[in-house]
């Protein structure tokens, strides 16, 4: 079964139309100290990018484009690039010019559109490959700029394309099927979930919630090929989600959606080996609150975690450089069903995309306390799952 019969079809859409686009992982900094965050680089509305389905009924219409404004918060829609079918997740290309989303769609694809490529500076779909799997869910650029890496979560596997030049995505050159361990609990088989780089760009790690593992592998950026070098097996029936790195490099956090946890994993550099902790809870109660995400601070003096069954995000304080995630609240999060949290650039605003509500939400960040408080109406988005800030 797939992402979207597991866990229920979105709601109806909401009245506005707007484009829609997903963010990727929170880049730490660790040169900044406790309590601080970027100052806005200029002022004036900042892009916006929101990843959405397009097959649910009131969906999107293709990858929607949005501007927000840096001190408050709100969200204004630009337009919609269409003929993009179901592009749940987004990432840019190191120059910010190219936008790359997956189709979660059986066969699955990824596409690459270029951001100012079309007749007066508009966007423009420069064309899409297959992933050789079903449903991909997520993507990210490997930090050398020449590499999509994708996940596909109904067939278990990651695959990596080259980028050119001109951004546009050349044919695959690794497939990679997760076949052991077994999967875990109440699974159908395995299920990538997320594909991301470590800080350092040293190995990639795959995410896979079906097998409750973390793969660590190792890219060849010549050849485009993924040899694993080591895994990572959490507990029966965790369910692996997401995985975020703290600043330092040392430990990462990962979200369950299973068992409604959180671990924190030790990391090491030289080997790429995750060594994972205790679960630890997510302030959610009895609630099944199918964690989504973890953002850690740029500072990494905080850490936060969407919940979608309870319609909130977990406050921890970020410890023992990394090693402890003490849980501090939750606050709601305005929305329903929050499918993805992101960061603006100066780490003064928190994103998130509302499946079931059909909207973003914005939260003012408190860099000193790490507190979360509303920044304003919801905006409407019909399908919505995923938010890029630009930076």
């Amino acid at each position: 079964m797939g992402r979207r019969g597991l866990l229920g079809a979105a709601a109806a859409a909401a009245a506005a139309t707007v484009g829609l686009g997903c963010a990727p992982e929170a880049t730490a900094r660790a040169d900044l100290p406790a309590g601080t965050a970027r100052k806005p680089s200029a002022a004036g509305p900042k892009p916006l990018y929101l990843g959405t389905y397009t097959s649910v009924s009131g969906g999107a219409k293709g990858v929607a484009l949005a501007t927000y404004e840096p001190t408050t918060g709100a969200i204004t829609s630009t337009g919609v690039v269409t003929g993009v079918g179901d592009p749940s997740f987004v990432a840019l290309g190191l120059s910010a010019d190219t936008l790359y989303t997956v189709n979660e769609r059986s066969p699955g694809a990824v596409t690459a559109i270029a951001l100012h490529g079309g007749s007066g500076g508009a966007p423009k779909v420069l064309g899409s490959r297959p992933t050789g799997g079903d449903g991909p869910c997520h993507l990210s650029v490997h930090p050398g700029g020449r590499h999509l890496l994708s996940a596909n979560y109904d067939s278990g596997s990651v695959a990596v394309h080259p980028i050119g030049q001109d951004g546009k995505l050349g044919a695959r050159t690794a497939l990679v099927r997760h076949s052991s361990p077994p999967p875990g609990p109440g699974q159908d088989g395995a299920h990538a979930h997320e594909i991301l780089t470590s800080p350092d760009g040293r190995f990639v790690l795959a995410v896979d919630l079906g097998n409750d593992t973390v793969y660590t592998y190792k890219l060849n950026e010549t050849a485009g090929t993924l040899q694993q070098v080591s895994f990572a097996t959490l507990r029966p029936g965790a369910g692996p989600r997401s995985l975020t790195f703290h600043p330092g490099g040392t430990f990462a956090y990962v979200a369950n959606e299973l068992d409604n946890t959180v671990v924190v994993c030790g990391y090491n550099a030289t080997t790429g080996k995750l060594t994972p902790g205790a679960p630890q809870p997510t302030g959610t109660g009895s609630t099944k609150s199918y964690p989504a995400q973890l953002l850690v601070s740029a500072d990494g003096a905080f850490a936060y975690l969407a919940n979608r069954g309870h319609n909130s995000i977990t406050r921890y304080a970020v410890e023992s450089a990394g090693a402890t995630l003490r849980l501090l609240d939750t606050v709601p999060v305005g929305g329903d069903f929050p499918r993805h949290i992101a960061f603006d650039p100066t780490g003064l605003l928190l994103f998130a995309a509302n499946q079931k509500s059909n909207t973003v939400t914005v939260l003012n960040v408190d860099t000193t306390t790490g507190k979360l408080t509303s920044a304003g109406r919801p905006f409407a988005a019909p399908g919505v799952v995923c938010v890029l800030p630009s930076p």
